[in-house]
């Protein structure tokens, strides 16, 4: 790709902010620049100073909006997307009813294929540049889904669902099946451009112990290898995993055994968790997930955020598109506000938007490479517009602040607030900019 200035106006953070005057936890720059190649940022700063390093460049003015990190989705379902918004279940029964027979095509690799690319594109669509997806128990799902991600050179952590019981014919593997599948995905996908691998067994409800022991010599194989599942979402869940596993303490007790835990798990939802799971997350570094819609569209619970992060613990924050009912980190923000409101505890603007970029790449240990926008990191970045409706605009005539801009993108933002998306430097929505 030939090198670029994207001109606008730059938010990038630097650590997590502790309120509105912590100016120290990032950079604002109103008239700013990035310098983009290769699919990385080559430099950023003003325009001014930009502009005169490389004069001889083609800009592409994004003025007057506002310039920041692609958004990351730590826990999303690629199998889901045509199930998202079907009504009137808690967990197992939404399971059963809707997710597992959808679930079921993806064995076909025409399917997997053409639902690859709908699914990204609804992903760049809403601003989201890396996210960490569950694709189907086959293996046809993870291919299809590695191999859109690559033809877009776009960062995706992704895995082959190991689920050997309590599902039906056609979505169970085995244990020896699910090591053989992940194995093979692992060799030819991991490191392999952008993409990293997720070792992911749904739940400790649908793998045997056989099957879990399988995933932790994975992980032990593959210790740079991400591992993504789910924890504590719902009170008939926790029962169903304590009659099926009454030897382990507690839910977390049945992935600790099997050495599932570490800085690389993320345990989606983490809902109704005892002090002593709480503990052990801390001390083995594992990561908790907030899914706010889905917690809500479910009935599943709150999420305890002020809690678990006094208690040591790193927090992510994801859609969990189907049972989320929203691809955009923005609704997620909106009704994440929500969650925490209920419990007295708040979202301040600037800690919901580091949360969504650095914050989650962060969780991913990832920061390196994504989610800020330095010199040397991944040219994924999303270009918003606080003025994308009528309402938002309406607002904005009085908004005389950073920090009360972005939360009008927060609480009122969705796709339409996502005036362009480039993923690797490039873009992904048509539309009308200036080029210079």
């Amino acid at each position: 790709m030939t090198d670029r200035i994207l001109r606008g106006r730059l938010l990038t953070f630097h650590a997590e902010p502790h309120g509105p005057e912590d100016r120290d936890a990032y950079t604002y720059i109103e008239d700013g620049a990035l310098v983009v190649g290769g699919g990385v940022i080559r430099a950023a700063g003003t325009y001014a100073d930009i502009a005169a390093q490389a004069p001889h460049l083609p800009v592409t003015d994004h003025r007057p909006h506002l310039m920041m990190a692609g958004f990351i989705d730590p826990h999303i379902h690629f199998p889901q997307v045509q199930v998202i918004a079907s009504w009137g279940a808690q967990l197992l029964d939404w399971l059963n009813t809707y997710t597992f027979p959808e679930e079921a095509r993806f064995a076909e690799p025409d399917h997997a294929a053409r639902m690859a690319g709908l699914f990204l594109d609804q992903l760049t669509t809403h601003g989201t540049t890396t996210a960490a997806a569950y694709a189907s128990v086959h293996r046809a799902s993870a291919e299809a889904l590695f191999a859109e991600a690559a033809r877009r050179d776009m960062r995706m952590i992704a895995g082959k669902m190991m689920m050997d019981r309590n599902a039906p014919e056609g979505l169970r593997d085995t244990a020896q099946a699910s090591y053989d599948d992940s194995k093979a995905l692992i060799e030819r996908w991991h490191h392999k451009g952008r993409a990293r691998y997720a070792i992911t067994p749904r739940f400790a409800i649908t793998s045997t112990p056989e099957q879990l022991e399988i995933a932790g010599t994975l992980v032990a194989e593959h210790p740079d290898c991400h591992l993504q599942t789910h924890l504590s979402e719902n009170h008939d869940e926790i029962a169903y995993t304590a009659r099926l596993h009454p030897d382990a303490p507690d839910y977390l007790g049945v992935y600790e055994r099997y050495g599932l835990l570490s800085p690389k798990a993320l345990m989606g939802h983490c809902l109704h968790l005892s002090p002593r799971e709480i503990g052990v997350m801390r001390e083995t570094g594992t990561r908790a997930v907030f899914c706010p819609t889905s917690n809500l569209f479910l009935g599943s619970g709150l999420f305890d955020d002020a809690g678990l992060r006094d208690a040591g613990l790193v927090n992510a924050i994801a859609t969990d598109v189907g049972g989320g009912t929203s691809y955009s980190m923005l609704t997620t923000l909106a009704e994440g506000y929500k969650v925490l409101q209920l419990q007295g505890q708040r979202l301040h603007p600037l800690r919901a938007f580091h949360w969504i970029t650095r914050g989650n790449a962060v969780a991913l240990g990832l920061e390196d490479r994504i989610g800020t926008l330095e010199a040397g990191t991944e040219a994924d970045i999303v270009v918003l517009d606080a003025r994308a409706t009528d309402a938002m605009a309406l607002r904005m005539e009085r908004a005389e602040t950073l920090a009360e801009e972005l939360f009008i993108l927060q609480i009122m933002g969705d796709d339409r607030a996502v005036a362009q998306t480039y993923v690797a430097g490039e873009p992904q929505k048509s539309g009308t900019v200036s080029i210079t």
